[in-house]
């Protein structure tokens, strides 16, 4: 039986020992990749981007883990070395591989963004709760100070007021181990107002926090329900937009004919550019049709030149103004 019995054991050794490896090789392959793969991002190129991932605090646990994996097998768990406790320490960095599980850290935002949003409330609760521990407490230690109870240590169970804040500690959160407890009735009396306090109060922070995880839960799901909505608009304004530039009767540039007809597009350009030299003549005191005043206006080019000759028409700052507005209008038409 006994060599029966060192035979299990031997193979359970080995077999953990296997598993150990498997899993060290499995996390140094895997940060070698990481540390790879992250060139594929332009502020991790080269070997100074490489080492900027490398100091990353999730990249600096990686790396402790497989060193002190490392450390752990070659010299082995059982040996002399992990006598000290300094040495024991290291196989605690094991424990670490736990944090693979969340790498981007989306929990701790979680908690950490619902946390930030009801700190008000938070820190409100917590502060009542703390005065009403101190006050409590102290009471107690009044009432059960002369009293001759003996606590598991064989020293008075309220010989102190560091005792009274351990009892109302165990006694705020519900926990009750039992240890100390009051023995008058005063005591007994302040305990019960306390833990029904103590109840009523320090269970808020729970139901803030589950409250404020619903809701931010909530606001994901609705985001999620936002981010699968825009392609479908975006595909639909690009359809309504295809259909609007293929129509041949459209006159606007914001289409696809002036590149389709070239001749369009040239004489479009045409367009704009004597539009242009209207505005400019205008502005400087040329003569346009839309700008010519009631003496200007005549039927020929040689009666308005003869006209103009005689009498030079008078045009105002505010005529000039609106005529120019005017044909700016045209031209954005």
């Amino acid at each position: 039986m006994s060599f029966l019995s060192l035979t299990l054991t031997l193979i359970k050794i080995i077999n953990l020992e296997f598993k150990e490896v498997f899993l060290v090789l499995f996390f140094g392959v895997e940060y070698c990749v990481r540390l790879w793969a992250a060139g594929c991002r332009s502020k991790y190129l080269g070997i100074l981007g490489r080492l900027k991932f490398a100091r990353k605090p999730i990249s600096i646990i990686d790396l402790c883990v497989v060193i002190a994996s490392l450390f752990v097998i070659s010299v082995g768990s059982e040996g002399k070395v992990f006598a000290t406790s300094a040495i024991r320490g290291v196989r605690f960095l094991q424990i670490l591989r736990m944090l693979h599980v969340d790498r981007q850290g989306g929990t701790w935002r979680l908690l950490g963004s619902v946390v930030f949003i009801h700190r008000q409330e938070l820190i409100t609760t917590l502060y009542i709760g703390f005065l009403g521990l101190i006050f409590a407490s102290y009471f107690v230690y009044l009432a059960e100070r002369d009293t001759q109870q003996i606590g598991p240590d064989g020293r008075p169970a309220f010989g102190s007021y560091a005792d009274a804040l351990w009892w109302g500690v165990i006694t705020m959160t519900t926990i009750g181990y039992g240890d100390v407890v009051p023995q008058t009735w005063i005591g007994r009396i302040v305990a019960s107002c306390f833990a029904i306090f103590a109840i009523s109060f320090f269970a808020l922070p729970a139901g803030i926090l589950g409250s404020g995880f619903a809701l931010k839960v909530q606001q994901k799901q609705r985001q999620k329900h936002f981010n699968r909505q825009i392609p479908a608009a975006a595909t639909l304004i690009q359809c309504l937009w295809r259909c609007y530039a293929a129509d041949k009767s459209s006159k606007s540039i914001a289409t696809w004919q002036i590149h389709v007809d070239p001749l369009a597009a040239q004489k479009q350009q045409r367009q704009m550019t004597r539009r242009r030299s209207n505005v400019v003549n205008c502005l400087n005191g040329g003569g346009v049709n839309s700008f010519r005043g009631p003496s200007a206006s005549t039927s020929g080019i040689s009666q308005q030149r003869g006209v103009l000759a005689t009498k030079k028409p008078y045009y105002s700052m505010t005529q000039m103004w609106r005529g120019g507005r005017s044909v700016l209008n045209r031209m954005g038409g």
